[in-house]
């Protein structure tokens, strides 16, 4: 590796940034939840409109952060090498530890309080600080510490792996799958932790994580070969099929409730949920790999600015989101209306805004790579 950009890579970045940006805008208006405008939300899709938004958006759900951990894996070995330990344990400080820090102690607390002064809800910032749980709740940076956590972790012991093969992907499946079910007999998923470390997915994120520097010392991020990548497509669409079959089958016809066995604990659910994660998350993040490097290849200047706007974005959807749910919270429109207009809104605010950041870093230091680097 050379330092130099892969437009591909940035491509699909950019593509998984917008899917989490979608994603929690839709939440927002769910019964399921897991963003925080549902706890004041003022509509809800109807239990049809949000089965439905299970069934096709749902099975992503399952691997894309670990695609995201996945992919900062794969340039971890070369940024290191490229700074130095040292030098890059710092720099992650500043790019991850500290837009964390910002979000957890001030931005996220004084938007979520925004929120609940627009529902009514009589709540000081710093009580959502201390008594929300969970504590220090930092939104969507939650991803930015847990990467700190890893970051730091291989610059103090850079491990080295040998080439991936179709047996070592099996084995990463495996081991997120058993990982990911023991972790949750203790932390069940869509549990909370102090510092929102979401340690119920730490065996898909860490597991990922170490995967993409296996899969960068074997020069995947450039170049994944074509039958690694058929062979985690075929994989990937065969489980992504599935898994709304297999849930109506099982009898979930409804996101937000007779899930529990699903989420943890000694049940057939929790272990059949994992597995089906461990596949998805290992074999679907390959997959975009490939597919980013044979088909994500557009440039010029809109997929440049969204390229280097990419991160930033990632780092004010919070606020962002919330500011514009409590905008539209006055409309007289239903949850499949409001839904979907925030996704657009959101999406063009926080790239723009992650552009202008970016801009105004970019004149005052010089030019540096993103957190992929």
């Amino acid at each position: 590796m050379t330092g130099q950009r892969l437009s591909q890579v940035d491509n699909l970045r950019t593509l998984m940034v917008a899917w989490v940006i979608g994603a929690h805008a839709l939440m927002g208006y769910t019964a399921v939840g897991g963003w925080a405008y549902d706890e004041v939300n003022e509509t809800t899709f109807t239990a049809g409109s949000e089965l439905a938004l299970t069934v096709l958006i749902g099975p992503s759900g399952l691997f894309v952060i670990g695609a995201f951990f996945f992919v900062s894996g794969l340039f971890t070995p070369e940024s290191s090498a490229r700074k130095g330990r040292r030098a890059f344990a710092l720099d992650r400080l500043v790019r991850l530890g500290v837009p964390w820090a910002v979000s957890a102690l001030v931005v996220w607390p004084l938007s979520v309080w925004l929120a609940y002064r627009a529902a009514g809800h009589d709540v000081t910032p710093w009580a959502l600080v201390g008594q929300r749980s969970p504590l220090l709740d930092s939104g969507a940076l939650w991803f930015a510490l847990v990467l700190f956590i890893y970051s730091v972790g291989y610059a103090l012991w850079p491990l080295r792996f040998g080439v991936p093969s179709g047996y070592l992907l099996v084995l990463a499946a495996g081991g997120i799958a058993v990982g990911s079910f023991v972790t949750r007999l203790v932390f069940p998923a869509r549990s909370g932790q102090p510092g929102d470390l979401h340690l119920w997915q730490w065996p898909q994120c860490l597991g990922m994580f170490l995967l993409g520097i296996a899969a960068a010392r074997s020069g995947w991020a450039r170049a994944l070969p074509d039958h690694v990548y058929r062979l985690s497509g075929r994989i990937a669409a065969t489980t992504v099929l599935l898994v709304p079959v297999a849930a109506l089958a099982l009898g979930v016809t409804e996101a937000a409730s007779g899930v529990d066995e699903f989420l943890g604990g000694w049940h057939w659910q929790a272990l059949l949920t994992a597995a089906v994660e461990g596949v998805l998350v290992v074999f679907g993040s390959v997959w975009l790999l490939g597919l980013a490097q044979r088909h994500f290849t557009w440039s010029g200047p809109l997929a440049t600015a969204c390229a280097r706007g990419a991160f930033p974005a990632f780092v004010v959807q919070g606020p962002v989101l919330l500011l514009l749910a409590v905008a539209q919270r006055p409309l007289a429109l239903p949850a499949e209306v409001k839904g979907p207009l925030l996704v657009v809104v959101a999406l063009v605010t926080s790239f723009w805004l992650g552009n202008l950041l970016t801009a105004r870093v970019t004149r005052t230091a010089p030019v540096v790579r993103s957190v992929e680097s």
